[in-house]
Parts: C-alpha cells; sequence; structure tokens
C-alpha cells in the first residue's frame, strides 16, 4: 500500500503529533507498506525507510521568533498573504493554509498514493482530496473545541477571552470538513465520544484506535532521586492543569524535601512563571527541554512520583510512556485518561481535575509509601505490555486504510 500522511505541524518531542507521526510511520513501513510524510515546519524526526516531503510555510510560530514578521521576499504566493494577514489579525492560519498547500502537491502526484492519512489538519481544502482518485482518512486526537472552552474559562478578562476565541477561528472550518471526511481515527474511546458529540460526528464512520508506547522507555537501572516529582506538559496551556499541580507542590514544600521537574518551556513572563514567583517555589521547581530520547527516558524513570494533572486529554502519551518507565502516577479523571491507566489505584492514583487539596493528598501519601510506589510503577509496567503497541497501531490502522479504499472503490465503481 502507497501512503500519504498529513501533518501540518510535527514536532518531535513535544505534543502528541510529532510522536504519533514518527512511531506509526515507522511500524507502518515495517509491516512492508511504501509511507511518505508530507509536513509543514516544525517538521518530523523519522526513521529511516520513512520519506519526507517538506511543505514549508512562513514557519511563524518558530522558535526563538514566534509571531514574527517575514521579509517580503519570503512571501512566494496569496497563500502565505493569507497566512501572514490571519496571524496579524489574531487568528492560526496553519490548518487551512498547509490544507491548500499540500492538496497542490497531491495534484501534481495524482496517482502515487493509494489512501491519504491526515492528521488533525482538517483543513477545507482536503475536502478535495478524493476528487484525485484516493480515499480520505483523518485522525482527531481531540476535538480542540475542548481546549478552547477551557481556555476561554481560564481567561481574565473580556479582551483575552475574545483573544482566545479568535484564535481558534479554524475550528468551525475543521468541525464541517470532519463531518464530511470518509472515516475518522480516535486514540480512545472518550475522544471518540468528545469527537462525535463537539464535531457532529457520524458514530459508525468513527474507529478507536489506542496508541504504542516505543521500546525505548523502560525501567530504570539507577536509583529515583528521592523527593522528585516529574510532569511532562505544556506549561502555559490551561488545559495542562499546570497551575493545579504548582499550587499542590508549593503546599507538599511546606513539609518535606521535594522538588519538582518540569519538561516544558514556561513562557518567558507567563502565567507559568508568574505564578512560580507569587508561590515562592522557584529554587525548587526546574524546567528542561531539547532532551534527546535516551535522556528523556532517563529523566522519567529518575522521578519518585510523576504527575498528569490535565483538565483533559485525548489519550496522554506521556502517561502510557511513564507507566513504560514503571514511575509512579497521580493523575486526573479526564479525558482518556482513566482509560489509559486503568481502575483507580491499578496503575495510577486518580484524582479530581483542578481539585488543588485531593493533588496534594494523593502526592503525599505516594511519597511516604515506597512500597506503594513500587506497586503502581509494576502494575503499569504490565499494563503497557499488554495494551500499548505501535505495531498493533500499524496494523489496526491499515485495517482501517483497507476499509476506506474499499468503500471509496465501491462508490466509485458505481457512479460510473
Amino acid at each position: 500500500m502507497r501512503i500519504a500522511l498529513l501533518s501540518y505541524r510535527s514536532k518531535a518531542h513535544v505534543g502528541g503529533q510529532g510522536v504519533y507521526v514518527r512511531h506509526l510511520t515507522r511500524e507502518l513501513a515495517a509491516l512492508g507498506h511504501t509511507v511518505e510524510v508530507l509536513s509543514g515546519q516544525p517538521y518530523p524526526e523519522l526513521d529511516p525507510g520513512v520519506t519526507l516531503t517538506e511543505v514549508p510555510s512562513l514557519d511563524l510560530y518558530r522558535e526563538p521568533d514566534p509571531f514574527r514578521v517575514p521579509r517580503l521576499d519570503e512571501f512566494r504566493d496569496l497563500v502565505d498573504v493569507e497566512e501572514f494577514l490571519t496571524m496579524c489579525t489574531g487568528g492560526f492560519p496553519e490548518p487551512r493554509t498547509f490544507s491548500r498547500r499540500v492538496l497542490k502537491v497531491l495534484a501534481e502526484r495524482a496517482g502515487d498514493f493509494d489512501v491519504v492519512h491526515d492528521n488533525q489538519t482538517l483543513g477545507s481544502a482536503l475536502l478535495d482530496v478524493e476528487s484525485l482518485g484516493v480515499p480520505l482518512v483523518a485522525t482527531i486526537h481531540h476535538p480542540i473545541t475542548m481546549d478552547r472552552r477551557i481556555e476561554i474559562a481560564a481567561a481574565p478578562t473580556r479582551r483575552r477571552k475574545y483573544g482566545v476565541w479568535r484564535w481558534y477561528g479554524f475550528l468551525g472550518m475543521q468541525q464541517r470538513v470532519a463531518r464530511r471526511v470518509r472515516m475518522i481515527l480516535t486514540p480512545s474511546e472518550a475522544s471518540a465520544r468528545d469527537a462525535v458529540r463537539e464535531f457532529g460526528l457520524d458514530a459508525d464512520r468513527v474507529r478507536t484506535i489506542l496508541l504504542g508506547v516505543d521500546e525505548r522507555f523502560v525501567p530504570p537501572t539507577e536509583p529515583r532521586v528521592p523527593g522528585r516529582i516529574l510532569a511532562m506538559a505544556s506549561a502555559d496551556a490551561p488545559l495542562k492543569g499546570i497551575a493545579t499541580l504548582l499550587e499542590a507542590f508549593a503546599k507538599l514544600r511546606t513539609e518535606r524535601d521535594v522538588h519538582l521537574v518540569l519538561v516544558s518551556s514556561p513562557k518567558p513572563g507567563g502565567v507559568t512563571e508568574r505564578l512560580v514567583d507569587q508561590l515562592g517555589i522557584g529554587e525548587d521547581v526546574r524546567f528542561v527541554k531539547g532532551l534527546s530520547d535516551d535522556e528523556l527516558v532517563a529523566l522519567m524513570g529518575s522521578a519518585e512520583v510523576a504527575c498528569v494533572p490535565s483538565l483533559y486529554e485525548g489519550f496522554s502519551l506521556p502517561t502510557a510512556e511513564l507507566m513504560a518507565c514503571a514511575t509512579p502516577l497521580v493523575v486526573s479523571r479526564a479525558g482518556a485518561i482513566p482509560e489509559v491507566v486503568g481502575a483507580d489505584g491499578l496503575a495510577a492514583d486518580i484524582v479530581t481535575p483542578g481539585d488543588v487539596a485531593e493533588l496534594t493528598t494523593a502526592l503525599e501519601r505516594l511519597l511516604d509509601d515506597p512500597e506503594r510506589r513500587a506497586g503502581l510503577g509494576a502494575a503499569g509496567r504490565r499494563r503497557v505490555e499488554e495494551l500499548f503497541s505501535w505495531k498493533a497501531v500499524a496494523e489496526k490502522t491499515v485495517a482501517a486504510y483497507e476499509e476506506a479504499i474499499a468503500q471509496f472503490q465501491e462508490e466509485t465503481r458505481a457512479h460510473r
């Protein structure tokens, strides 16, 4: 099978989309399929046997100069102009503009692919993909309406609420496109239910395929660092619940010797940095970024306890990866997280999202009980070995492709 996987941005280590692209394509190639990733910046890290076709944007949000003003000679066409003007008016243009660019690439190569798989772009131009003679499948990791709702609720002023609403202006387009895509893949039953509700999807066109954990995530061979609490999340995204964790940590720190490591990069002067200063915990909170895969695995295995305080998750790969490292967890009862960790107390202690007191108590109990920490960690490792395999993800994804191709071919014959 010749597979085109579309991804409007594919950052390798932050956020789930780049991780999904890398591991799924590797396993698809291992099954003998020809896989080509068509991506905007940041480009993905891919394994040997997988081809990357760059579909460059203006890269307006790159580090270290996000929201940059491009030079005049960087503008190539009207799509670039639209991208820049949308940014200037507070919107996020990439799903729409990437879809226009990648459709042009696909049109120039009509006949090169048996299936096109969109990684949550859901841009309007993708509705023309099937006119090129190839079926379209899309992954929705979770409906971004959930992010918008949580961020609007957290915004302190009307002006800021409007800014959030404007940023998420692409959501109406994504909802319209998702309703017309032939088949939707989701990584959890919770995400499937939410996508059906939020996007108005036909549930019969949705397939749930749990995600996998890379084999490099293994329990540590070195002793864990006493008092270390770890979290992996976008520091300034309200959806990730980092504020709840920081407040709980501030309470813990008054009574015990603990420190917090956040795999994240907070905005200078942003909400998270300000909260750390307000709570007076700066000496015991460390932010890390830019880790290699091996460094990340070592860090995940170094913590006595890890925390996933999110207010919503469509799957939460970091949760499964921490379980693979046998790191004991305290997690929120939010979105798909309970699906990942199982029943409360099996591989993790589950708390109410946003409840500082409950999170503080759960962390205290685990920090004070090394035997229970070991039990939770071992149970988490077993659960990953039983349920979360990228090879299985690829096999189930191929089955979805085959189903979509058969439907498309039948419809094509019927219209002749």
